[in-house]
Parts: structure tokens; C-alpha cells; sequence
């Protein structure tokens, strides 16, 4: 029981599994911050052109 016991607690492989896990969650999060602000700014000049495009004299 001893033994077992030890083993369980030098056992590193799990705590490798969790760090992967981190690292991908912090990769996903700046991934989705990155394209939420890219979306808002591509949102925010399509508004602007259409504004211009509303407001230009009609030949």
C-alpha cells in the first residue's frame, strides 16, 4: 500500500495533461478576443461606408 501510494503521488503525467489543457485555454481565449475586435472594427467601417454611400448626392 506504501508503494502504491508513493507511485500515485510521483505520477507526473497527469499534471503534464492539465498544463496542455491551460495553454490551449489561454490560446482559444486570445483567439476569440482577437477576432471579437477585428469583428467590431470591420462592423464599424462598414457602417462608415454606408453612411457615406447614403449621404452621397444621387445622380
Amino acid at each position: 500500500m506504501k508503494n502504491l501510494m508513493k507511485k500515485f503521488f510521483n505520477d507526473e503525467s497527469g499534471a503534464t495533461a492539465i498544463e496542455y489543457g491551460l495553454i490551449a485555454a489561454l490560446i482559444s481565449v486570445a483567439i476569440i478576443t482577437g477576432v471579437s475586435t477585428v469583428g467590431n472594427n470591420a462592423n464599424a467601417t462598414f457602417n462608415e461606408v454606408s453612411g457615406k454611400m447614403v449621404a452621397a448626392p444621387k445622380s
